[in-house]
């Protein structure tokens, strides 16, 4: 979890509290108004601002600015518990938002340190060492036992056992022979 997710998640657990607390508050009229505005405060501020300066940008009609409405609209009908309670969902919902998004670019980044960043080309009976990007289709590679394949192709000679569990995600070594993909 990064530290910015550690910090809303602090803000809803602390406006959670409040939010319950303030069942147990007998108050009413203003007063009632004011202890709903505290748990609505610590958790929705950031939305207010970015509605604020998002508007100012000329971007009017984007999710901070309907959130904004929403839980502004229920304070001005009465409803103060109502408001509190859809800044907090929204405030939950993006949290778990930014949280896959970060377990997916991981994800992707754990794939991409997978590509190698050389391969060794076949010209005639030379051999050199070249980007991947360079190699043209209907070239020929050598992939060395151990060695991690640069591109897709087909087996000309030599058989062997591939590791292909980052691509499809079974562990069981897929055996390839000439003509093989």
């Amino acid at each position: 979890m990064s530290r910015k997710q550690k910090k809303t998640l602090v803000r809803i657990l602390i406006s959670g509290a409040l939010f319950a607390g303030a069942f147990f508050i007998p108050v009413e009229g203003i007063w009632k108004l004011g202890v709903y505005l505290i748990p609505y405060f610590v958790i929705g501020w950031d939305v207010l601002w970015k509605a604020v300066r998002n508007i100012s940008h000329g971007q009017v009609f984007d999710e901070n600015f309907l959130m904004s409405i929403a839980t502004i609209g229920a304070f001005c009908v009465g409803e103060y518990p109502e408001g509190v309670a859809v800044m907090l969902f929204y405030q939950v919902g993006e949290l778990f938002q930014s949280y896959a998004v970060n377990r997916s670019r991981a994800s992707i980044e754990s794939l991409m340190a997978l590509c190698p960043d050389r391969a060794t080309l076949l010209d005639g009976d030379e051999e050199r060492e070249v980007d991947p990007f360079e190699i043209e289709a209907g070239q020929c590679i050598l992939v060395r036992p151990g060695e991690r394949i640069a591109l897709d192709g087909t087996v000309e000679s030599g058989s062997a056992l591939l590791d292909t569990s980052a691509l499809t995600g079974e562990p069981t070594p897929r055996r390839i022979s000439p003509g093989d993909s």
